[in-house]
């Protein structure tokens, strides 16, 4: 059997050739439509805020500082929620469903936040679509990596981040001329879209294959993959993979197959919310709003969802040339260069940058007395935001959400992705929550000072703990788990099958 194995390894190297991926290019479309709604939602409170929180807004609907902290910041509540709905959903009723499902908490939420007549139902509607973001973070990512092929699973792994970029990016350009309920209403469009779409795709031929429906594992991988590409070599290797894993018990959670990828996960998503990035994107046009800016903040914001639509779309075509640790670094350094700049630029503005009328007038007296000085003092946060966010959108967002679903082992992914979902997102809404607080007394030099620190220990995770999983099939990565850090990957199966 150990002598058979490695030219299961090889044989697919003529069948590769015949691979139609169309139909898995469809089936990736119709899922990530899931995060396309999840870029729009998170980043729903940056134009929405400015206009709540002004004196001519509502009075049932107008917010100060500390409502519009919960508005901002409920939205990963909510997602931390989603992630541990997520978490049983995943194994209950499969990765698909789980998706579909999203669509329920995401129209609801929607119908709230444009229909609302009073605060609480501002903050319950963003609750809502903070659980259908959770849901989607937690499903799409397993099921784009169980249903795609070796060759273009990183590329098609980083699709999620892209597309969330993308509605994100949406979110802004229509909040230069849409009000803030008529966004709420576009936003159902995706959600809705979603699930006609998944309706036709198939399940995870893994999932299939672990619950013992092999034929229809055999018709899902077929379809995916086109009526000339030799699939029994395929399905041997996942049905071999599901066969050594089994139910996991608590003492196999002890065992380094189980505990590092799990831990790997866990704290880079960690890391991943500890760089700012949520509390950026919530408050990006307020944050332009106190970095004198020289043009208008949902300008600016615009520009950078513009920025960071490039820098995605940049990672996913290096990501399987450049492999995933490279583009950590690349990205680890750009957000630490950027960071420790909007540190000092901010160090030397002065002390807290509230929205307060003295603020305003100082900033306009600033304006009037020196504009060479404001031209170049305005630009600098600008482009500093822009390296930052180019710098997590081309490592930390897309290869975080990929690495996650590569590394979890398959008979504790749907739990184990469900967990770091909602590790993350409790992270990201103590940050956002504190965010606003912190600026109003102490400006934005504390809190850009801790992301800069945060990068640092981003650049030395990846350089002690993170694995190189660029052209690895996910047995392959559980194999190297499993063997220890001899990294032997390449001889896995025949190492499994020898000892089988």
């Amino acid at each position: 059997m150990a002598e058979e194995t490695p030219l299961l390894n090889k044989r697919p190297t003529s069948s590769e050739s015949q691979i139609n991926n169309s139909k898995l290019y469809l089936a990736v479309f119709s899922a990530i439509l899931g995060n396309f709604n999840f870029g729009y939602s998170l980043v729903y409170s940056s134009p929405v805020l400015p206009q709540l929180m002004r004196p001519d807004a509502e009075p049932r609907l107008r917010m100060d500082t500390e409502q519009a902290a919960w508005f901002g910041s409920i939205y990963t509540l909510g997602a931390a929620a989603g992630g541990l709905g997520a978490m049983l959903l995943n194994d209950l009723i499969g990765r698909k469903l789980s998706i579909m499902m999203s669509a329920v908490p995401s129209t609801i939420g929607y119908m709230m936040l444009g229909g609302a007549v009073d605060r609480w139902m501002l903050h319950v509607g963003r609750f809502l679509t903070g659980i259908a973001g959770g849901m989607t973070a937690a499903s799409i990512p397993v099921y784009i990596s169980e249903i795609s092929h070796k060759s273009v699973r990183g590329a098609l792994g980083s699709c999620p981040q892209i597309t969330a970029v993308f509605g994100a990016l949406a979110l802004y350009a229509l909040g230069l001329v849409l009000p803030w309920r008529w966004l709420a209403v576009a936003g159902e469009v995706p959600a809705l879209l979603m699930v006609v779409l998944l309706v036709f795709m198939p399940c995870s031929p893994r999932r299939l294959l672990s619950l013992g429906r092999e034929q229809q594992a055999e018709r899902a991988l077929r379809w995916l993959r086109g009526k000339n590409y030799d699939i029994h070599i395929e399905l041997s290797a996942i049905q071999h993979s599901i066969n050594t894993q089994g139910k996991v018990t608590w003492s196999q959670l002890a065992t380094p197959l189980y505990y590092r990828p799990i831990m790997i996960s866990v704290v880079m998503r960690f890391l991943q919310q500890m760089t700012g990035i949520t509390p950026i994107l919530v408050y990006l046009e307020t944050i332009f709003s106190q970095s004198k800016a020289f043009l208008e903040p949902r300008y600016d914001a615009a520009i950078v969802g513009a920025v960071r639509l490039l820098s995605v779309a940049t990672a996913a075509m290096l990501m399987d040339k450049a492999g995933r640790k490279a583009l950590l670094y690349t990205s680890s350094m750009l957000m630490f260069v950027s960071s420790l700049t909007l540190t000092m630029i901010s160090h030397t503005t002065s002390c807290p940058l509230g929205p307060t009328t003295e603020n305003v007038t100082a900033s306009l007296d600033y304006n009037s007395h020196d504009d060479l000085g404001i031209t170049a003092a305005s630009i600098l946060p600008l482009i500093s935001t822009m390296v930052f966010i180019f710098g997590y959108a081309m490592g930390w967002g897309p290869i975080t959400w990929l690495l996650m679903s590569e590394v979890l082992p398959l008979a504790a992914r749907g739990v184990a992705s469900g967990l770091c979902v909602t590790v993350s997102w409790l992270t990201a809404f103590m940050l956002t929550h504190a965010f606003t607080h912190l600026v109003d007394k102490y400006g934005l030099y504390v809190p850009y000072l801790g992301f800069t620190v945060v990068c640092v220990l981003c650049l030395l995770f990846n350089a002690v703990c993170i694995p190189e999983t660029r052209g690895r099939s996910l047995e392959e990565i559980e194999n190297y788990f499993r063997t220890g850090r001899t990294f032997t990957i390449t001889r896995s199966h025949s190492t499994a099958h020898s000892r089988a």
